[in-house]
């Protein structure tokens, strides 16, 4: 991504916007409570037109979806087959960001089942969440499929036009995955050139991402006062069972970071904790893994990592590597599920799982807010569950935007600790 579309990508959600956001979501929620105290007379005019606005802005926000997906796998799976083909350290970080972001969506999709299942939201507060969310585009949910076979069937695309038309995530990722490597096979001349064109599509869509959140008090406020209009004081008990379970579920991962550094790197507890105190503060205080990275470096060093595997694996695992961001990806489209009342088929449920995986591959350095939208609604697609309750959520994204960066950087010091243990008998690369 360029520096001048990435500085127009942050600006919208930097600083004090995000708690603007925050502030919308919560003003919309009273006053559209409080609504119900109001005459048909005025209340219905007023909900006439934050439907108006509120869908407006989420429709802004949809239509950059499919093709977004498309542009971000395409850069980002083929930067990451040719960073494994840069060299034997290169090549075992990529192996194991792979392996980690598969096993974390898989992990978030169980724990938000298990969660939500043991904790569920009481059926009164469910029940009136559920009618206030009714009116925000349902009709976007995708199709159930009926069984098994016919998602097997359904996983090659026979015309993947018509899959992207039609909100087909998986087909379109696996399309869209065999075409990045296809990509990495030919000459050089023409690899350069399709990649300079995704990127820079990519980064179009996400300036216009930009734009659209720079808006996002407006519309936030909107969608939330139809919300609350409707659901009372169970919206608020929804967000903060929501914001509990999900940030419960990437400490959870944060904390398997850990055991990967003792185990895989043979490095001793305490050395671990006490050297990743720094770069946990720097991620907990900026909420950005590149920031943490000089703080990362030095807590590598601290733990006796060799300096040649720190040089290439950390930053290849900051432009790369999102350990937290699979599993609580998938969690917010399960989640948003249960609040549904939605019981996904078991075809679905691997479709959102596979696309939350695959999705993480291509990860990159955004603000949290831009990638919520980016990752998540793709994942809620494939579940068949709408993405309109996404646009409220992002306005608390940033509580458990602290726990993904947190856990981020302890993933990529632990995952680093593992690639040096691993090549640490091997000669050193030329």
């Amino acid at each position: 991504m360029s520096e001048r579309a990435e500085a127009s990508v942050a600006q919208p959600v930097q600083g004090r916007r995000s708690y603007w956001v925050l502030l919308s979501l919560v003003l919309g929620l009273g006053l559209g409570a409080g609504a119900a105290r109001l005459g048909d007379g005025i209340r219905e005019p007023m909900l006439q037109a934050s439907g108006l606005v509120g869908g407006l802005w989420l429709n802004a926000l949809k239509m950059t979806v499919i093709p977004l997906v498309v542009a971000l796998l395409v850069v980002g799976i083929a930067k990451g087959a040719e960073a494994a083909r840069a060299g034997r350290i290169a090549g075992r970080s990529v192996m194991w960001i792979v392996i980690v972001c598969t096993a974390s969506a898989i992990f978030g999709m169980l724990m938000i089942q298990l969660l939500t299942g043991l904790f569920p939201l009481p059926q009164a507060a469910a029940q009136a969440l559920q009618a206030g969310l009714a009116g925000l585009d349902q009709g976007a949910a995708a199709p159930q499929m009926p069984g098994i076979a016919d998602f097997m069937r359904g996983i090659i695309p026979d015309n993947v036009i018509a899959a992207a038309s039609n909100g087909d995530v998986l087909p379109l990722v696996v399309f869209t995955l065999f075409f990045a490597l296809a990509i990495t096979r030919i000459g050089q001349q023409g690899r350069r050139a399709l990649l300079a064109l995704f990127e820079a599509i990519s980064d179009a869509l996400l300036v216009i991402i930009g734009w659209v959140l720079w808006i996002a008090p407006v519309g936030v406020f909107a969608l939330s006062f139809t919300v609350g209009a409707s659901a009372g004081g169970a919206a608020f008990a929804g967000v903060l069972h929501y914001i509990v379970l999900v940030s419960a579920i990437g400490i959870a991962v944060t904390l398997v970071g850990y055991p990967i550094a003792i185990l895989a790197g043979r490095i001793g507890l305490g050395t671990f904790a006490k050297s990743m105190i720094a770069p946990q503060s720097v991620a907990i205080s900026t909420r950005s893994s590149l920031a943490s990275l000089p703080a990362m470096l030095a807590a590598a060093r601290l733990m006796g990592i060799r300096e040649r595997v720190a040089d290439v694996t950390l930053p290849i695992a900051v432009a790369l590597f999102r350990g937290t961001g699979p599993a609580m990806n998938v969690a917010v489209a399960f989640y948003v599920a249960h609040w549904l009342g939605y019981e996904p088929s078991i075809g679905q449920v691997i479709a959102a799982t596979a696309v939350g995986a695959v999705m993480s591959y291509a990860a990159i350095s955004l603000p949290g807010e831009i990638t919520f939208i980016s990752s998540i609604a793709p994942i809620a697609m494939a579940l068949g569950v709408p993405i309109a309750p996404l646009a409220l959520l992002v306005a608390v994204e940033m509580i458990p935007d602290i726990v993904r960066t947190l856990g981020n950087v302890t993933l990529d010091v632990a995952v680093t600790a593992a690639v040096d243990r691993s090549t640490g008998d091997e000669a050193p690369e030329a």
